[in-house]
């Protein structure tokens, strides 16, 4: 079931097009990607789910209706512009934050008082905002954001300022909160970090949605043939077998074996691959090599920015 659709929008800003006929449905109780280069129109879409402004055309759905200011209660937002305030203590800025999303200062004190033990973040209750590093602040802001147990939360680049220890923390949280029945947006230029929680994703550029699709198969959809072959065997005997349909990627030649990554021209199966060399060696290992969605990203901005 779709908890969040967003069909056919569009935003345009004096004589900038932010977001062209951009659609997106995110499944309840998934971790739903939305990625694209700077500038790209994420940060407007994110905006608009939120109320902060509202599309030209289009519209936004939750549960199946229109969304309306009120369901702002309802949504954690951790942007990419953290908005903590400087002088106030960290308790009395956390209870504020959680009372304007509808919490009453009993309940708020509570659930904080958990996530605070959860983060390590005891100690920083009376401290003021401005005497905690950057990433202390980071842990500060993702608590408010998820306090009030909201059903649909959306992170804009949640792992800035984060080492990686924290950020492996971070990572288990959010699978947590998905599994707790949390549905997530999520924005990141850390392609790591999708391919690792998102379930599906979305990716827009220059304003229009170029690719959309669980997060596996599209990765599938942009492999390109290549194969990891690491065999026992002299490399040039074997590169010797290899016919017009094979083209070299690279070469590592070690004591024990050697690695070999070879490109499939004309498509075909497996087999093939394997027969042609096995006369010159012994195959230890052999697996495709499916691309990273580091490289899914720079392959689809470029193939879009070249039609």
């Amino acid at each position: 079931m779709e908890l969040f659709v967003a069909k056919n929008v569009y935003k345009t800003f004096s004589t900038t097009k932010a977001l062209t006929d951009v659609s997106i449905s995110v499944k309840e109780h998934s971790i739903f990607g939305l990625l694209g280069p700077n500038g790209a129109g994420k940060t407007t879409l994110i905006r608009i789910i939120n109320q902060i402004t509202a599309p030209d055309e289009g519209e936004v759905l939750l549960n199946g209706r229109r969304m309306r200011q009120a369901d702002v209660a309802h949504i954690g937002y951790l942007p990419e512009e953290r908005g903590l305030y400087k002088k106030m203590k960290v308790g009395e800025q956390a209870i504020y934050l959680a009372r304007l999303k509808g919490m009453s200062r009993h309940d708020a004190v509570a659930s904080l008082k958990i996530w605070f033990e959860k983060f390590e973040m005891k100690d920083w209750w009376n401290k003021k905002v401005e005497e905690l590093s950057k990433g202390m602040q980071q842990k500060v802001q993702f608590v408010t954001t998820v306090v009030h147990n909201p059903k649909l939360l959306i992170f804009d680049e949640p792992f800035s300022g984060f080492d990686p220890i924290n950020s492996n923390i971070l990572k288990r949280e959010i699978l947590e909160l998905r599994q707790n029945g949390a549905t997530i947006i999520f924005s990141t230029h850390n392609m790591g970090s999708v391919e690792e929680l998102c379930d599906h994703i979305a990716l827009i550029n220059k304003s229009v949605k170029i690719v959309d699709g669980p997060t596996n198969e599209i990765r599938q959809r942009y492999k390109s043939n290549i194969f990891e072959i690491t065999y026992k065997g002299d490399f040039e005997k074997v590169a010797g077998l290899l016919s017009h349909d094979f083209k070299v990627v690279s070469h590592t030649e070690q004591e024990t074996a050697n690695t070999l990554q070879v490109q499939y021209l004309n498509g075909g199966a497996n087999n093939g691959l394997i027969q042609a060399i096995l006369p010159a060696a012994e195959i230890i290992s052999f697996r495709e090599i499916i691309p990273g969605m580091n490289d899914v990203f720079i392959k689809a901005v470029q193939e879009s920015n070249n039609i």
